[in-house]
């Protein structure tokens, strides 16, 4: 399934949500621009605070320093929750792809921030293959145990 024209300018994030409301194992994102809505930063939280191990892998090192700014601005609220944060550092990231639990995945054009989402003209695929989100959640993790910073994580209620 292809979403995204310009009749449809929320499609992203809705199925983004839809998908965050029913994973019950993992979450994984990778997004160079992540400065999503309310919405979406509330139901990784939820998420996150159900059990579901939330992975985001955001840019450590930006072509744009005001995009680390904006995306640090939410990392309290995120780790506050459970949910983990690896930041890319050995160059700018350009990833735009997730997954959720072990058959939903999406691969497209779209950062996570009001620009992408409504006013650029974006498209992302959703993948349902379990092979597919197995060979990304592999390669997602590889860059996540080689080339990340894990920032500060605070205890999440599945610790507890």
């Amino acid at each position: 399934m292809c979403i995204r024209d310009s009749h449809h300018t929320n499609d992203i994030e809705r199925h983004y949500r839809a998908a965050i409301r029913s994973a019950r194992e993992r979450i994984v994102i990778a997004n160079a621009y992540f400065f999503p809505g309310y919405r979406l930063i509330k139901e990784l939280r939820r998420a996150a605070r159900r059990g579901v191990d939330v992975r985001l892998i955001l840019q450590g090192e930006p072509d744009m320093p005001i995009v680390k700014t904006a995306a640090s601005m939410l990392y309290h609220h995120l780790l506050h929750a459970g949910v983990r944060i690896y930041e890319y550092c050995e160059r700018p990231l350009h990833g735009k792809v997730a997954l959720m639990d072990d058959r939903w995945s999406t691969v497209g054009s779209s950062n996570l921030d009001p620009l992408s989402l409504s006013l650029n003209l974006e498209a992302n695929v959703v993948v349902r293959d379990a092979a597919f989100n197995a060979l990304l959640y592999e390669r997602l993790d590889h860059l996540m145990q080689h080339s990340c910073c894990l920032l500060y994580t605070s205890p999440s209620p599945r610790d507890s």
